[in-house]
């Protein structure tokens, strides 16, 4: 297999670390970028100049683009861009801060908007490449404590899908990847907590609180395993659109989807009766969409 060049967000630790370390193995180059460089000395002293490190902290929007063109520079190209870092900000909506709120999206939605943005302009000029977008089963399932995590896992699924669609053409395939929980230190040192106000303790948002505080809950997903599986998603054409990893993910998200698509169902006789013409001939308009509206999953 030829060598690849990737772009990795968040290589410090969780999915991030274990992907850099596999592919730098395998003869891959990386370029990764990390909030504190010293946690890295040891894996540059090991691959030297096939590992490009540089500081960034995604929820400062406005340094990413730089950090793109010089990963591009120091690289050569890149034909893998994989946008991982994030965090998970817990807690029932009505105890986090206002600033909790407004790192949360800044990090997790805005830093990977604009990371994706940043990064269209070198993979059209080179003619395609890949994006991995880290999601989570979160960005399909909710729960009672992971509100703003939620809305921007479940708002960066709808970017990636729009412009999954905008940039196959250019020969950019877009994968969202959904694991389930990891034996990663995701909970345990990423996770952030709200303040806690006692009204919630009767609320079923308080279930976070305890599972952030229990370190002997293990989850099921093996994060090796999670990580051999998005790399292997790059050989596959086309890219796939969704990638869910885990046994819990696949079973909540199936539950989800199927709920949701009976309550639908439900609702067919309702919503036609609301066109302009109803009846029978509803379905049968075209909406101003439906040319550009992908058919695959």
């Amino acid at each position: 297999m030829a060598q690849r060049h990737w772009l990795i967000t968040g290589v410090s630790s969780g999915f991030g670390r274990i992907m850099a370390e596999r592919l730098l193995a395998r003869g891959d180059r990386v370029a990764g970028t990390v909030r504190d460089l010293s946690v890295m000395d040891g894996l540059k002293a090991q691959y030297g100049e096939r590992l490009w490190l540089t500081k960034l902290d995604l929820s400062e929007t406005g340094t990413i683009r730089d950090m793109v063109d010089r990963a591009w520079g120091a690289l050569g190209r890149v034909d893998v861009v994989v946008s991982n870092a994030g965090y998970g900000l817990m807690g029932a909506a009505e105890e986090l801060t206002d600033e909790q709120v407004c790192h949360q999206i800044d990090t997790n939605l805005l830093g990977s908007i604009q990371l994706i943005r940043a990064t269209l302009p070198h993979l059209r000029a080179q003619g395609g490449g890949r994006i991995l977008q880290l999601s989570s089963m979160g960005g399909q399932v909710a729960f009672p404590g992971g509100s703003l995590y939620h809305a921007t896992k479940w708002g960066v699924e709808g970017f990636v899908e729009a412009v999954a669609q905008e940039v196959e053409v250019f020969g950019i395939g877009c994968t969202i990847i959904e694991p389930g929980g990891a034996r990663t230190d995701f909970r345990h040192r990423s996770a952030r907590l709200g303040p806690v106000l006692a009204a919630y303790d009767a609320s079923p948002s308080r279930m976070v609180n305890r599972v952030i505080a229990d370190t002997n809950r293990l989850s099921p997903g093996d994060p090796v395993k999670m990580v051999e599986a998005m790399i292997a998603s790059v050989d596959q054409t086309p890219a796939p659109r969704r990638l869910a990893l885990g046994s819990d993910a696949y079973r909540a998200m199936h539950a989800q989807l199927s709920a949701r698509l009976e309550a639908l169902g439900a609702q067919r006789e309702l919503a036609c009766s609301t066109d302009v013409l109803a009846g029978p001939d509803a379905e049968s308009a075209q909406p101003w969409y439906a040319a550009t509206v992908s058919k695959r999953p």
